[in-house]
């Protein structure tokens, strides 16, 4: 089953943020709570963990000077299920 990566909001103000990159590529592992994708907001650059474990399935935004709005769907990861 496909799950959707969104982008997280990761402070009280956070309307966007930028993947600064990530740290999977497509067809790699992942287990929920390990470090996917580094996010980058007005003030800091944070890990973005796993919420799920599985395969990252696909990659809608790849890392760039794009900011996404918060809770965009950034990825997908295939948990097998």
């Amino acid at each position: 089953m496909r799950v959707p990566i969104c982008m997280p909001k990761l402070g009280y103000d956070m309307t966007e943020g930028r993947i600064d990159s990530w740290l999977v590529t497509v067809g790699g592992e992942v287990r929920r709570g390990e470090p996917l994708a580094e996010i980058e907001t007005d003030k800091i650059v944070i890990e973005m963990e796993a919420l799920a474990s599985g395969t990252l399935a696909e990659i809608v935004h790849p890392a760039s000077e794009d900011m996404i709005p918060v809770g965009e769907v950034i990825g997908y990861l295939e948990d097998g299920g």
